[in-house]
């Protein structure tokens, strides 16, 4: 009986943009055609269950449309540009942004973006706590890269059926376009051949998160480190968190003259205690 009062903790979540009500944000205050989804993080009903991340999900500018203008001291941020194009201001300076475009916001500059298109602006916001005491490299320059402009690979352990542009990495990193964050681990996109599958596997150090680019396949979430898969039908505009872990891989549902479907991920540090890294 008392075991049925406490829920165990999902191994994932899931989230359909088209079935996500837009709620009040910090990029939204006060700000003129702007509407923001919470997928996972602040927002979302579920935020207690990611460690690490603070925020994941879509914001949209109409023409001629806004964000509010904002900061964070101990969050980074990454921003990709799903459709349209507007203009970025971050710390002082400008630069114009396009479809897959992608950039590093530092924590302490403020930032905000508009829409100077025909179209509505979408693009993913992803924020990332900074632990107490954790140095952040230091400079203030812009960020800032296309995905279209990185050359696909294929790497060892992921199969050949699935090719991989590295977009983006730590400061350490020697093998990604940009080489800029701090708790954010790796961006990248996956490209697959028709039938193709990115192996299940599972990350003890890092949460995940899938976002569906393009095309539909099966996502595999759920499950432990012992490999078993649980396989659920996915299709563009869907995003899971992957807690720490737990099982993930995906299986390509395009045909031979089809369209290769494609998967935006983005890996993060898990804040273990201290000691315990």
């Amino acid at each position: 009986m008392a075991a049925a009062l406490f829920a165990a903790d999902p191994t994932f979540l899931r989230r359909r943009s088209s079935e996500v009500t837009p709620k009040p944000d910090d990029l939204t205050a006060n700000a003129r055609g702007a509407s923001y989804k919470p997928f996972f993080g602040a927002g979302d009903a579920q935020a207690s269950q990611l460690k690490g991340i603070v925020r994941y999900g879509e914001l949209t500018l109409q023409t001629g449309g806004a964000s509010a203008l904002v900061k964070y001291p101990a969050e980074e941020q990454i921003y990709f540009i799903l459709d349209g194009r507007g203009r970025l201001s971050y710390g002082g300076r400008s630069a114009e942004v396009k479809r897959h475009d992608y950039m590093y916001l530092k924590p302490g500059i403020e930032h905000e973006v508009s829409n100077t298109g025909p179209d509505p602006l979408r693009l993913l916001v992803m924020g990332y706590r900074i632990p107490e005491g954790t140095e952040v490299a230091a400079g203030d320059e812009l960020r800032l890269a296309n995905a279209d402009e990185v050359t696909p690979q294929k790497l060892d352990g992921h199969g050949p059926t699935v090719e991989f542009k590295l977009l983006m990495g730590t400061t350490e990193s020697k093998r990604d376009k940009l080489a800029a964050a701090c708790q954010m681990v790796s961006l990248f996109i996956m490209d697959f051949a028709p039938g193709g599958t990115n192996i299940p596997h599972h990350h003890e150090m890092a949460e995940e998160i899938y976002y569906i680019l393009r095309g539909h396949g099966d996502m595999v979430a759920g499950g432990g480190a012992d490999g078993n898969e649980g396989r659920h039908p996915a299709r563009a505009g869907d995003a899971y968190f992957i807690r720490l872990n737990a099982t993930v891989g995906f299986y390509s549902g395009s045909k031979v003259g089809e369209e290769h479907d494609q998967v935006l991920a983005v890996r993060s540090k898990y804040p273990f205690p201290k000691g315990q890294e």
